[in-house]
């Protein structure tokens, strides 16, 4: 963070206040004459608090791995208010005091689980070319390493979008029935700044495939689960994470779930907003960015009599984001070219879009779906 004097703008008489961090910094606020500064550490929220002329003074002490926003008031104010969620807490708000220090519970919501029955935890593997991944996995306490527990692996990867620690009743109940819910931190995402987003765009874009697969591979190699047990799910560029990866690797999943997902890396740019995501994947106009796109979409790597994982595809009739031709044309593919006895089925919202606004008994019914065909699909009693 820097300060500049409005009277003497030029950069030559711009001043550092706080210098630049291994986390990533989000935003700064001031609040009792202290910044408030907002920080990524390893894909969860670190707060720390600094004297205005650049003095470290605190950590703010969060309730655990998780996410956390809010820190709002006037540069005055010895007192704020800020959310905190995680995998295993609704969004909860706590008041802080900023003289002492201190954070007390405000206000939470109730819902009926003990959250002491779960835990988080935050893991780091290698990817295939030994770049450090981050992963939290979460679980029902007491969780055996027999390499048979059903397990959700969820992915996006893309557009300087990070993933960090969130709350989730749909979640909770694939976890109450004895599932494992992971999600790895892959490139392309914006959990390490700029670099990290860059490392999994454009020619680049297989590095996220790599990562989501040695996520896989990891949680098997740890016993967590094995393939015949392991389902991946995605939506929009997460869909087409992970359509490419089960295009790549069918033998590595026991289900594929891609949700509103990017099929056909040839014409993605065709359609209403399409053209906007060529800052991440290229354009199919240029050459060696069409040989990259070429060789994962996961319309165009499909082949003929091979045995594909259990697939559920969903979309909407009016997702005017990622057209539901996507889609449409990727189960038709998938159908004809699958050589197995695994059900490859699309499920088609009526009504309804990419997601945002879709009402609860829409979100329910869908919901409920997906997690029928994962107990039937990976043998779950």
């Amino acid at each position: 963070m820097i300060a500049i004097d409005i009277a003497n703008p030029t950069p030559d008489h711009w001043r550092e206040v706080i210098p630049q961090a291994e986390e990533t910094l989000g935003a700064v606020g001031i609040l009792n004459h202290q910044f408030v500064v907002d920080y990524l550490k390893d894909a969860h929220t670190d707060i720390k608090i600094f004297a205005l002329d650049g003095a470290f003074v605190r950590h703010l002490g969060l309730p655990g791995i998780g996410s956390a926003g809010g820190f709002d008031g006037k540069r005055h104010d010895a007192e704020t208010f800020y959310s905190f969620t995680s995998f295993t807490q609704p969004n909860t708000i706590y008041h802080y005091d900023m003289v002492s220090g201190e954070s007390a519970l405000f206000r939470q919501p109730q819902v009926n689980f003990q959250p002491n029955d779960y835990e988080t935890k935050q893991i780091f593997y290698p990817s295939k070319d030994g770049t450090r991944i981050p992963m939290f996995i979460t679980h029902k306490k007491g969780l055996q390493l027999n390499g048979d527990n059903p397990t959700l692996l969820y992915g996006y990867g893309g557009f300087n979008f990070p993933l960090t620690p969130s709350f989730s009743v749909s979640n909770l109940v694939w976890m109450e029935m004895g599932g494992v819910y992971a999600t790895p931190n892959l490139r392309g995402g914006g959990e390490y700044g700029e670099d990290w987003h860059q490392a999994g765009t454009k020619l680049n874009k297989q590095t996220v495939f790599d990562d989501f697969i040695a996520a896989a591979e990891w949680l098997i190699e740890q016993r967590y689960t094995s393939p015949a047990k392991l389902a991946i799910m995605g939506g929009s560029n997460g869909g087409l994470l992970v359509g490419a990866c089960m295009t790549q690797r069918p033998d590595l999943f026991g289900a594929v779930l891609p949700a509103v997902g990017v099929m056909d890396m040839l014409r993605f740019n065709q359609f209403t907003i399409g053209w906007a995501w060529e800052s991440d994947y290229g354009s199919p106009e240029n050459e060696e960015e069409f040989k990259a796109l070429y060789a994962y979409s996961p319309l165009h790597n499909l082949k003929s009599g091979v045995a594909y994982p259990a697939t559920l595809i969903t979309t909407a009739d009016h997702d005017d984001r990622v057209v539901p031709a996507h889609s449409f044309k990727f189960t038709a593919a998938l159908q004809a070219a699958h050589a197995g006895d695994a059900p490859v089925l699309i499920r088609i919202e009526t009504k309804a879009g990419h997601g945002a606004g879709k009402p609860m008994t829409k979100l329910i019914e869908e919901v409920a779906d997906k997690w029928a065909f994962l107990v039937e699909t990976l043998g779950m009693e």
